[in-house]
């Protein structure tokens, strides 16, 4: 037997049964020869096992037991998704219990407790055709129809139609079908017209919301398959996952707590507890949809979709983004207000037409007297009455501005398209337009101002800076401690899937760093630093304490070690002694600690971050728990500098938002020297500027301030280092206070009261927790300080729109209720009828809004100051361009109104029509003067708007359309080549007269650039 290399035993354990081998049994020999190969089978595959750390192989002088033991793998099949999903709603351990508890629960749902499941495509779709997707179904969106239902609930539309309809019935019984149907017909074919683009827009912007809303709702989250932790969506999940979990992190499905430090959950979203509920093994059952308040841990997913509470929940509630923006609301006042003058004007038209007709004062074209009295035929007049009240009700559909709404939510969606492109998502419609009132952005440095791709540039043992080519001559302990180190008080991980691959690094950038120095520098293998120490206690990093601690219990020795790592100062802080070069302990006076404060700020000096780490080693006393770290009388073990370079073109961003009249203000956890560095690279501090106290300051000493400093001082403040969540919610107050408007990045899970506090919350789509995402309304998903910029530079056009289709808008309004009441008075007929004027309305409206709420920002917006909370809708500049065209406008048409047949020698028919043409080509031409408020040139960037040319060119198409071919349906005459070049002509001299009336200068303007230069 020893030639087969087994000990000389009695026994050999094999599946735990005992197989006696007695050496006098010489029969036996094909027996032990089978045994034999397969005991060397079973080495071979236990020393692979023992090579990968998956288990140990137990020895004793008497015998070798070996565990060849095969769990039966059950079926998927065989689990019930309602019982699973039952449990972890209800928290029944028994339920758990019998399952054998959270561990023998993943053997079940054939996940490994460490490499998570295989995670190929085969896999996913059994698991997700066992248990469902991650999905719930949304209610149906509204449908076409339901929106043409909707614009056909309008009072005056529906007033309209029965005009229409009445008109038909009339002309039918008069006329026959042949002729009698024009009149109402026509009316009836213009309003479903009207209508149906009307609705077709409000359905492609309603489709464009619930894209950005299933965008919105696409929570990203990491899990851990095939050994590897990889981002997924929140879509892709499936039952049996591994789910990392981390402060900040909304929880993505139904699940157990496999493995955990500090977890504490926040599930009022679900349960309405308030406070957070801590998860350990007496509590392992976590709920989709809540939040990760502290710690870290990993979760056994077990439930998903309409298999949870939180996708019922959420399969009821269609999130449309379809709230009322503060412009919406002023728009709609507006609105209502016009409104009311178009009705008093329509009610005075009405009234003087029918007096007019019943007084015989309207003649038919043959000159003859409509209403003769008893001889007019009962029908006849019934036709003018109603021909009378579709006239005056047209004049309401044409007075009330309904394109103003439409408008502002073509000119958001089209905003939010093209935001979400620029690597900006929208979660708050109003947010688009509150950014162009922005005075004042607060915004992080790193990752926002700075690429976030940290790299350790520099080490220091001591007082003394360690080079790459001496790291292998540190002492044997320094090395070691350094190792337990960063792979004990780490949450990140470093996958390595055999001994040729580069090992693959995972974690928040700063540990991303801190760990590649430590494998490539150091030479650590995280699985050999942690398979000795078992964790005790951990102290999770967050933004107020600026740093993360952990105790742990050596396995092989009664001792406790406790390792902290975080802001250098701090650290060092904690610290009464430090290890030199040579691994030599030594007591810290105060002479070293300056010296050592000094090293730190030289670092910071060079926008370095500085990461101090330190140690305590103590012997365990038996039955006392650990409960709290210890925080002083600790060594401090290194210092390190990571360097984080500046994005690319962050200074010219932040010059430009300065140009604009809008102040960068910087608030950061690093220490003041390194946000100092940073903000004089970025350009938020200039070098020939006098940097006082004033600009400045670190977290605490504002914190410290009484409310009137604060106030006082708030505005000098360029940069604030060393900050807490509540330094910075502490300075959106003081900000809004004084008036600001003002703007806040953050992406931790405390910066949710700043953003939700600033009247622009922006959340990072990167770094940012979902706590924070939840809390903002825009969410930056590149991280990046431009794509700010880009947003304020979207936020303005917004306005700027809206401002533009107002004055076009209301020059149509005045033009038309003007025209049609002057020629009602003296005639008693209108020049435009009812089907002229909705055409003019579907220009107006739907057309105009189009052309005019897609132009695109331009560099003259980042010139101008901040539009004012309360600056009115209607600029002075837009009531002196609007006025000068509605003149031009009503003065043209009264004359063709009165003199139009005989300057153009033509018939009552013929001069309306020319009434008409030249009407519609004015509002196309001043389309043109609309794109430029306040510039001259109204040409420039033209070609980059093609869907303005297109509009323009629809609206000619269709109106020569209309003019040539649709009489009997427009009740328009053919014109010729002369007639028509005379409507062209005069439409075309509102170019000039717009340019003219721009050079006539506006009180007010000249004050607004003067306050806007200091900025």
């Amino acid at each position: 037997m020893s030639t087969l290399g087994l000990p000389k035993s009695d026994e050999i354990v094999i599946c735990d049964e005992v197989w006696s081998v007695s050496n006098n049994i010489p029969k036996r020999r094909w027996r032990l020869a089978i045994t034999v190969i397969y005991f060397t089978t079973v080495l071979v595959s236990l020393t692979k096992k023992v090579l990968d750390k998956d288990g140990p192989l137990l020895r004793t002088l008497s015998y070798v037991a070996i565990d060849v033991q095969d769990k039966t793998v059950p079926s998927l099949l065989s689990v019930d998704p309602k019982k699973l999903s039952d449990m972890v709603r209800n928290k029944n351990f028994e339920t758990l219990s019998k399952f054998g508890g959270v561990k023998e629960l993943a053997f079940i749902l054939q996940t490994h407790v460490k490499n998570g499941i295989n995670g190929d495509e085969a896999d996913r779709i059994q698991r997700q055709n066992i248990f469902g997707t991650n999905k719930y179904p949304k209610p149906p969106a509204k449908k076409f129809l339901r929106f043409v239902y909707e614009a056909l609930k309008d009072t005056t539309i529906l007033i309209l139609l029965a005009c229409a309809m009445l008109s038909l019935a009339f002309g039918i019984k008069q006329h026959g079908w042949k002729d009698g149907w024009y009149d109402g017909g026509s009316i009836i074919v213009a309003v479903f017209l009207v209508v149906a683009v009307s609705a077709g827009s409000d359905y492609k912007q309603s489709r464009e919301f619930q894209k950005l809303s299933t965008k919105s709702s696409d929570i990203r989250g990491e899990v851990v398959r095939d050994g590897r932790r990889q981002p997924v969506s929140i879509f892709d999940v499936v039952v049996g996952d591994i789910v990392c979990l981390k402060i900040g992190d909304q929880i993505l499905a139904d699940g157990l707590l496999l493995e955990g430090h500090s977890l504490k959950v926040d599930e009022s979203s679900m349960t309405g507890e308030s406070d957070p509920i801590q998860i350990d093994e007496r509590n392992p059952f976590m709920l989709s949809g809540t939040k990760i308040t502290d710690g870290f841990g990993f979760m056994l997913v077990t439930s998903v979709g309409m298999n949870t509470a939180w996708g019922e929940m959420m399969s009821s509630i269609n999130r449309e983004l379809n709230e009322e923006t503060p412009l919406q609301a002023r728009l709609n006042k507006l609105s209502s207000y016009i409104g009311k003058v178009g009705l008093v004007v329509a009610a005075l038209v009405l009234v003087v037409m029918l007096i007019r007709y019943f007084t015989g004062n309207t003649k038919d074209d043959k000159g003859n007297k409509e209403f003769n009295g008893s001889k007019t035929k009962f029908d006849d007049v019934m036709n003018a009455v109603l021909s009378i009240v579709s006239a005056a009700v047209t004049i309401i559909v044409v007075a009330i501005p309904e394109g103003l709404p439409l408008a502002v939510t073509l000119t958001l969606a089209y905003s939010m398209k093209c935001m979400m492109a620029d690597h900006a998502m929208v979660r708050k419609l109003s947010s688009c337009e509150t950014m162009g009132s922005a005075t004042i952005i607060c915004t992080d440095k790193t990752g926002t101002l700075t690429l976030n791709e940290m790299k350790v540039t520099e080490f220091w043992l001591g007082k003394e800076a360690m080079e790459d080519d001496n790291y292998s001559n540190l002492a044997g302990n320094i090395l070691k401690l350094l190792q337990h180190a960063v792979g004990l008080n780490t949450t990140g991980t470093v996958y390595k899937p055999n001994s040729t691959l580069v090992p693959e690094v995972s974690g928040s950038p700063t540990e991303k760093a801190i760990l590649s120095w430590a494998v490539f520098n150091l030479g650590m293998n995280i699985e050999e630093v942690k398979q000795d120490y078992h964790i005790i206690h951990v102290e999770t990093f967050n933004s107020a304490k600026k740093r993360s601690g952990v105790s742990v219990r050596n396995n092989n020795k009664k001792t406790i070690h406790t390792h902290w790592k975080g802001a250098a100062e701090m650290i060092l802080a904690m610290c009464s002694a430090y290890f030199d070069r040579a691994g030599v302990l030594k007591v810290m006076d105060e002479e070293e600690r300056l010296q050592l404060e000094t090293i730190i700020k030289n670092m910071a000096q060079k926008s370095l971050r500085c990461i101090g780490f330190a140690h305590k080693e103590v012997i365990e006393e038996s039955g006392q728990p650990i409960e709290k770290l210890k925080e002083n009388g600790l060594t401090l073990l290194a210092l390190v500098g990571m360097k984080d370079p500046c994005r690319p073109g962050v200074s010219t961003a932040v010059e430009s938002c300065k140009a604009a009249g809008v102040n960068v203000k910087m608030i950061t956890g690093d220490n003041v020297h390194t946000a100092k560095a940073i903000a004089f690279e970025c350009k938020i501090l200039k070098p020939n500027e006098d940097v006082g106290d004033e600009a400045v300051i670190e977290g605490v000493q504002f914190r410290n301030y009484s409310q009137e400093e604060r106030m006082e001082k708030v505005d000098k403040i360029h940069v604030m280092a060393r900050s807490s969540p509540i330094d910075k919610l502490l300075m959106v107050q003081c900000l809004k206070q004084k008036g600001h408007v003002v703007a806040v990045t953050g992406d931790g899970t405390n910066d949710a009261p700043a953003l939700k506090e600033a009247d622009i919350g922006l959340s990072m789509g990167i770094q940012g927790t979902e706590v924070a995402k939840e809390s903002s309304d825009i969410v930056i998903l590149d991280d990046n300080f431009t794509t700010v910029v880009t947003v304020l530079r979207w936020g303005r056009v917004v306005y700027s729109n809206i401002q533009k289709f107002l004055q076009f808008q209301l020059t149509v309004n005045v033009a038309a209720l003007v025209i049609n009441f002057v020629a009602a008075v003296s005639s008693g007929k209108v020049p435009l009828t009812a089907v002229q004027l909705l055409w003019v309305n579907l220009i107006m409206d739907t057309l105009g809004a189009l052309a005019l709420a897609t132009e695109k920002p331009t560099n003259d917006l980042m010139s101008k100051p901040p539009i004012g909370r309360s600056k009115p809708l209607i600029t002075k500049i837009m009531w002196r361009n609007l006025m000068a065209q509605a003149v031009y406008q009503v003065t043209t048409l009264l004359v063709l109104q009165f003199k139009g047949k005989s300057i153009f020698g033509v018939n009552e028919n013929v001069k309306n029509t020319l009434i008409f043409n030249t009407f519609v080509l004015c509002q196309v031409f001043n389309e043109f003067n609309a794109r430029k408020l306040d510039k001259k040139n109204i040409f420039k960037g033209i070609l980059k708007n093609k869907l303005f040319l297109a509009i323009v060119g629809i609206t000619i198409v269709l109106q020569l359309v209309m003019v040539e071919f649709l009489n009997r349906f427009a009740n328009t005459e053919r014109l010729d080549w002369g007639q028509w070049g005379a409507c062209i002509g005069l439409a075309a001299l509102s170019w000039p007269i717009g340019w003219l009336i721009k050079c006539i200068p506006v009180s007010g303007k000249k004050l607004a650039n003067k306050r806007a230069s200091p900025s």
